[in-house]
């Protein structure tokens, strides 16, 4: 079977985020069960612009760029990329096309111009874009987990760069999808909150192999950073007031009052240690104590929770978005209002003071990536979801 991707962001992109990741541990899954596996990915540099093969993968990587102002019109239509993904759907001729994430750079539109080639296309929503023009965090979510937009909560995301038919025309694009899969309950609600049906669930999973390191590497790790001496709380993402920085920032002070060995490790693009990815990545969740995820907006599976619990440790996840469809409150973790600091700071504190039990919590974790969130299955499912459509394309060939 051929499969073709379309993600804006895919490795070996040099920060590329967890959707990416996400998106190139599928495919190349999917590669190692015998497909061919095809990418359609962008770049910002005009240098970058080429066809390759990464780790067995067949990338087509298009230059795209323009002021971000414009982002709520250019995500509809690009005229930078609509041209050659025509052209280079045409020269794979796929057998399906499965969009990842478009909502930047290759743009919408071409849900449309994949439908043109009559072939069976899925779309993984892994964020909230499809109907909100940025990260989901209105005062009636947070307080209620009511998902539900309007025009005016839009207007005050974005103000000036408002496009009052970005939705509209996203909901008319999506018309073209056989099948939409959300990486979580939380975002499927969200988006049936939102008008947007026709989804189902499909986790992310990940292979715990691909997260194993030597102790050598994680001391070098310690060494560089100067945290031989720490017990490192760490927090795994970009570094935004939505990811809830903040909030960990000030439950770590209480922690700290208590034990003041405790550190904040943050692994982002400005945080403490910078943009981290593979071994050093690696290294810095095996040096931790603790995990934290502590987003105050929808976060739809954030894949630091997965890639934490593969590493054995136990996680402190938000309540907000899919974290505790992953982390077991109590077994594997604890799950939490990140708003409530004293809160937050009080599970931080319990395991940092019980290291038995941050263990046991690691290790029920790690069993729980192994059982029920791991790629293999991840792969499997999909390829059922496939097969499914491709069979159902012939069926009505037949008749």
């Amino acid at each position: 079977m051929k499969i073709l991707f379309l993600s804006d962001n895919f490795p070996p992109q040099g920060t590329c985020g967890g959707a990416g990741f996400s998106s190139f541990y599928l495919a190349r899954g999917l590669k190692d069960a015998g497909h061919d596996v095809f990418i359609i990915t962008t770049c910002q540099e005009k240098s970058g612009e080429k066809n390759f093969i990464h780790e067995g993968l067949k990338i087509f990587r298009i230059y795209a760029k323009y002021n971000l102002r414009w982002h709520a019109y250019i995500a509809l239509y690009n005229p930078q990329t609509v041209g050659k993904i025509r052209d280079i759907i045409k020269k794979i001729d796929p057998d399906i096309i499965h969009s990842q994430d478009i909502q930047k750079h290759l743009s919408y539109y071409c849900l449309k111009i994949a439908k043109e080639f009559n072939k069976p296309l899925f779309l993984t929503a892994r964020d909230v874009m499809l109907f909100s023009f940025g990260k989901l965090a209105t005062r009636k979510y947070l307080e209620r987990f009511d998902a539900r937009t309007n025009w005016l909560d839009h207007l005050g995301q974005v103000q000036k760069r408002y496009n009052p038919w970005r939705n509209f025309f996203i909901k008319r694009y999506l018309k073209n999808v056989d099948q939409i899969f959300s990486v979580s309950f939380a975002l499927k609600n969200a988006l049936g909150q939102n008008g947007i049906n026709n989804v189902e669930v499909s986790h992310t999973g990940l292979d715990v192999n691909d997260w194993q390191i030597s102790p050598e590497k994680v001391m070098n790790f310690k060494r560089k950073y100067g945290l031989l001496d720490k017990k490192i709380v760490l927090l795994a993402g970009r570094v935004s007031g939505l990811k809830g920085c903040e909030q960990a920032r000030r439950a770590m002070e209480k922690v700290q009052e208590e034990v003041p060995r405790a550190f904040l490790l943050v692994v982002g693009d400005s945080g403490s240690v910078g943009w981290l990815q593979g071994e050093d990545l690696k290294a810095a969740y095996h040096s931790s104590e603790i995990v934290i995820m502590p987003s105050i907006c929808l976060d739809a599976f954030p894949r630091s929770n997965l890639e934490a619990m593969a590493c054995k440790k136990p996680v402190v996840a938000t309540c907000f978005g899919g974290s505790a469809e992953v982390v077991e409150d109590g077994k594997t973790g604890y799950i939490v209002n990140p708003l409530n600091v004293d809160l937050f700071a009080e599970k931080i504190l319990d395991l940092l003071k019980n290291p038995g039990k941050a263990k046991a919590f690691g290790e029920a974790g790690f069993q729980r990536i192994q059982d029920d969130f791991n790629l293999t299955g991840h792969v499997n499912q999909t390829l059922d979801y496939y097969q499914k459509a491709l069979f159902l394309r012939q069926q009505k060939k037949h008749d």
